[in-house]
């Protein structure tokens, strides 16, 4: 572990110049007293490492201490930098080795490509925090201890022990076949066979995970996405799923295919509205999408969602009527 962050340490200063014993702290999340040590050690080792004093001061390294990765053009290396922007890593709990490697990258990288590289890829954003309307993407926090553990029971091909708990009910133990890992819109998933049956369970309702010796009953090649693609249609076509006519504003069309699990018919009227057939995963998901969407949507059928809208509507109009006066 010391030896990664030694590491990590002098690509930090060859890619920053001189930097403080604080910023370096920073960036690799130790203490200041550490990184004094560990520049104390890379000295001892012969690395050419020095102390500058004063207000802007801080520890840099000689000139020319360096190596290179060649065989590497322009677009492969701005490929890598733009990759190291993603947070899938973060889903799998691997974001501090996924900074690490890819400073190991740019450092590697020809003086000809670095510089160009690095800037090209700063004018790429992937995938931010937020979208247009401001709206917060927030992924899912998966303790790091209990992702470690199911990534490595997948990586080793053994059995899995994890304590789940599924929506609307009490977490259980229950041991599984681990496959692979799959994030999606920032959700990370483990697909496993339990029993063998599939089953798809979110990083996030995980609450602990022990690697078993057992060896896993899982085939030696996997096809992730078409596994997942497999998945996701049994998801889409199982449960207590609704159909439900709507007549809508074209202009909100995105905002209610986003949310439907499948569009079943699609016409436009006379007047220029789209009248559409879409399934919802259940009742209550029904309800949510086309509140969301106010009077940009109208719900023709079936007759209980309408009902469930009307009422809603009434008792929020209710809550902002005029004070009666006695």
């Amino acid at each position: 572990m010391r030896a990664d962050r030694l590491v990590s340490l002098v690509l930090l200063l060859r890619q920053h110049g001189r930097m403080s014993a604080a910023a370096l702290a920073g960036e690799l999340e130790v203490s200041t007293r550490t990184v004094l040590r560990d520049i104390e050690a890379l000295s001892s080792a012969g690395v050419p490492v020095y102390a500058e004093r004063g207000r802007h001061g801080g520890f840099a390294l000689l000139p020319g201490f360096q190596t290179e990765l060649t065989g590497l053009n322009h677009d492969e290396a701005l490929a890598l930098l733009v990759a190291g922007s993603r947070r899938g890593a973060q889903a799998f709990g691997l974001g501090a080795a996924l900074a690490s490697a890819m400073r190991k990258v740019v450092d590697a990288l020809p003086e000809s490509y670095r510089a160009t590289a690095a800037g090209a890829a700063q004018r790429l954003l992937i995938d931010p925090e937020t979208d247009l309307l401001s709206r917060r993407l927030v992924p899912e926090e998966v303790p790091d201890t209990v992702v470690a553990e199911v990534r490595r029971a997948v990586f080793a091909g053994h059995k899995l022990r994890i304590r789940y708990a599924a929506v609307d009910q009490t977490p259980k133990w229950r041991t599984v076949d681990p496959i692979g890992l799959v994030t999606a819109r920032d959700q990370g998933y483990l697909l496993a066979t339990r029993s063998g049956a599939d089953r798809t369970y979110r990083l996030s309702r995980i609450l602990a995970a022990e690697v078993l010796a057992e060896p896993a009953q899982r085939p030696d090649r996997v096809d992730l996405d078409r596994a997942w693609q497999e998945r996701s249609t049994r998801f889409r076509t199982g449960g207590d799923q609704v159909t439900v006519l709507v007549r809508m504003n074209p202009a909100r069309r995105e905002d209610l295919v986003g949310t439907a699990l499948a569009v079943l018919a699609e016409e436009s009227d006379a007047d220029g509205r789209l009248r559409l057939k879409v399934t919802f995963q259940d009742p209550r998901h029904a309800e949510w999408a086309l509140w969301q969407l106010g009077t940009h949507a109208e719900a023709l059928s079936p007759q209980w969602l309408r009902d469930s809208l009307r009422e809603r509507a009434t008792a929020i109009a209710t809550s902002y009527g005029l004070p009666s006066c006695d």
